[in-house]
Formats: structure tokens, sequence, C-alpha cells
């Protein structure tokens, strides 16, 4: 009976996993999603701080960068599910080029935004959000290099970066909402100069790669069939 318990567990518990990650980032998802459409198809001065009429590319950058990186969110998890790549592997590749697409695409309209623009935090921001928009692409070209080269390993790793990845925009405004409970704002302000904002414009995604790769390390490597 233990036995026949584990193992149901053990097949229902990823699936109860992404279910609970997408639920929990549902609220931010279809807000940066509803935002990032709105700043595409509609003029939102006025409307949005981020929104720039004399901003012809920057403006739209933004914006779609917002918009898929929504959709990256809700999507990359499913990736995660070894019953869909064991089972329906079409499934899983096709879904699996529309995630890299879509993430490729936030990479690159958040480094253009940057890059045109800068951050309203100022040139710590601009480094700090300019080395994750990096890291977001360099997850993407490895994940797909290593498809491409049948080392299913490392594919399987780097997707998993991305993931990390992908939720960094969540975790930050997850930092934030927790520090303001605990501390009511301290070392935190509307530049977004303070030591709070400083470390975490660091902290919502570095220390979870770190944590990562320290599990990747734990486990040793093993093979991972097609």
């Amino acid at each position: 009976m233990a036995h026949a318990k584990a193992s149901i567990w053990r097949k229902t518990a990823p699936a109860l996993g992404v279910v609970t990650l997408v639920l929990l980032t549902a609220g931010f998802m279809i807000h940066a999603a509803s935002l990032g459409l709105s700043g595409i198809m509609r003029d939102l001065t006025g409307e949005s701080r981020f929104y720039d009429a004399a901003g012809w590319l920057s403006t739209p950058a933004l914006f779609l960068h917002m918009a898929t990186g929504a959709a990256v969110m809700v999507l990359a998890p499913f990736q995660m599910l070894g019953a869909v790549r064991r089972r329906w592997p079409i499934v899983h590749r096709t879904l699996g080029r529309v995630v890299l697409a879509l993430a490729g695409v936030t990479s690159i309209g958040g480094l253009v935004f940057i890059g045109l623009r800068g951050t309203i935090g100022g040139p710590v921001m601009d480094v700090a959000f300019g080395l994750y928009g990096l890291a977001l692409g360099l997850a993407v070209k490895r994940t797909v290099q290593n498809a491409r080269r049948a080392r299913w390993q490392h594919h399987r790793d780097w997707a998993q970066r991305l993931l990390v990845l992908a939720l960094g925009s969540w975790l930050y405004r997850v930092h934030y909402a927790a520090w303001h409970v605990l501390t009511g704002g301290a070392a935190s302000n509307d530049a977004f100069t303070g030591i709070f904002d400083v470390v975490t414009m660091f902290a919502f995604w570095m220390p979870y790669l770190v944590v990562l790769e320290l599990w990747f390390i734990w486990r040793g490597p093993r093979m991972v069939s097609r």
C-alpha cells in the first residue's frame, strides 16, 4: 500500500507542482500580458509611466517584452512535465519551440529598451537587468544547441535554468511584497537607490540560479534518453 501511494505521488507531484506554480504567478502574468498587449496596440500616454510616444523603438520593445515574458512564464513550467515528453513528444517539441521563441523576444526586447532608454533605477539597475536579459538569451541559445546535438541532459539543465529566469520578474515583485510586509519598505525608495533596491536588482535571479547549480552538482551527471 505504501509503495502504491509513493508511486502515485511520484506521478502526480510534477503536475501538481506545475499547476501550483501557474496559479501563484497567474495574477502577475495576467497583469503583464494585459499591459504589454495594451502598450503594443494603443497609446498609453498618461496611463503608464513606461509608455513614451516618442520612443518609436524602445516603447514597443518594452511592451513586447512584457507580453512575451508573461507567455513564457505560463508556458515554460509545462515543459518540465516528463509525462508530456514521454507520451506526446510532438507536443513537447512544438511547445518548446514556441517558448524558446517567446523567451528570445523577451530577452531582446528588454535589452533594446535598456540600451535605448535605460531603467528607472539608473546605471546599477541597467547593469543588473542587462545581465539578467543576457542570461535569459544565453539560456535560450544553450537549450536550442543542446537539443540539436541530442545532448538531452544538458538540454534539460539549460531548460531548467531558463524556467528559473522566466520566473524572475514575478520573483522580483514577490521580494518587494514580502519586504514591505516584514519591514514596511525599509531601505527602499521610489528612485530604487536604497540598499534593498540595489540588492534585489541582482537577488531576484542570481541566487536562484546558484541554488539550481548546487542541485545539479548534488545530483551528479546522469544519462537522459530522448
